[in-house]
């Protein structure tokens, strides 16, 4: 079997159908069936982060978590963020990388608090002892059928979480990045294919998008970069706390692949876009869809 053959994109992971599963809360990457795929020995760096501070958000599963070990992984020292309850996975990210040889910072909190999102940034930069690198992954989605039973609650968390933490931390963060220096936000193929349930969710992750860019523009004179990562579906607990354990058995099924992504497949978009290979690539989007595509 040649290379190219493992490779196969189709093949290359778990495909659906998937054990039913459903979780509550913020979810456990340690509670799903199977396995997510993180790049704890998957991924393969390269050394092309070496020396870099990066402070990720959503840090304990899914896309955060693969980001901060590929980062890890080429050379950088990361502080974690992610909630207070998902400490038990957060503290598993940072074994990894202290394996490594890295310094790993857990540093959990809620990020729907202003004053958490400045101190967030203000620890971050201590402990690492300066900041290169802004990675904003952290997300909250959930399904409302009808759009007259979704509370205020729940419209403004998702609107926090996803939105106005990415302006707190930015703030926080840009006096203490110098010229080099990036800042990698996350959409979704949702901006541009807006599911009919989730549709407060679809609309930040456009706004992000248009956010991104406008920053980019601004920091521009900085030489500092922004840019967004824009998946499709991934294999992440968001998922199973998102979707009816039956929809979960079929996720990603009906992608062109016939799979949803594993996170490790995201990591080295988040490199590319921190790291010092695409200094000249600022206000623009990374897909990293599976040919699921982004027009309408």
């Amino acid at each position: 079997m040649s290379q190219l053959d493992k490779q196969d994109p189709r093949e290359q992971f778990p495909r659906p159908p998937f054990p039913a599963q459903t979780q509550q809360g913020s979810g456990l990457a340690s509670a799903m069936d199977p396995p997510p795929d993180h790049g704890e020995v998957s991924y393969l760096g390269t050394g092309r982060m070496r020396g870099y501070r990066v402070l990720v958000t959503g840090a304990d599963s899914g896309i955060g978590r693969a980001a901060a070990i590929a980062m890890a992984k080429e050379g950088a020292d990361v502080a974690l963020n992610a909630l207070p309850e998902e400490i038990d996975d957060l503290t598993e990210v940072r074994d990894v990388i202290a394996d490594l040889g890295r310094t790993a910072v857990m540093l959990p909190g809620d990020l729907t608090d202003e004053g958490f999102c400045d101190e967030l940034v203000r620890t971050a930069v201590r402990d690492l002892g300066g900041l290169d690198a802004l990675v904003l992954v952290a997300g909250h989605q959930l399904v409302h059928e009808d759009v007259t039973e979704q509370s205020t609650e729940d419209f403004d968390r998702t609107m926090k979480v996803n939105l106005y933490s990415l302006f707190w931390l930015v703030r926080a963060a840009v006096p203490h990045m110098a010229p080099g220096s990036s800042i990698v936000t996350t959409s979704s193929v949702s901006a541009y294919q807006p599911q009919d349930r989730m549709i407060d969710y679809a609309a930040t992750k456009a706004a992000i998008i248009t956010y991104t860019n406008g920053l980019a523009r601004q920091l521009a004179a900085k030489g500092i970069r922004a840019n967004t990562v824009v998946p499709g579906p991934v294999w992440t607990p968001l998922q199973p706390i998102s979707y009816p354990g039956d929809e979960i058995a079929r996720y990603g099924q009906d992608t062109p692949f016939g799979r949803p992504a594993q996170p490790v497949e995201l990591g080295s978009a988040y490199v590319y876009l921190a790291g010092p290979e695409s200094s000249y690539t600022s206000g623009t989007t990374l897909t990293v869809a599976g040919a699921t595509g982004v027009a309408l």
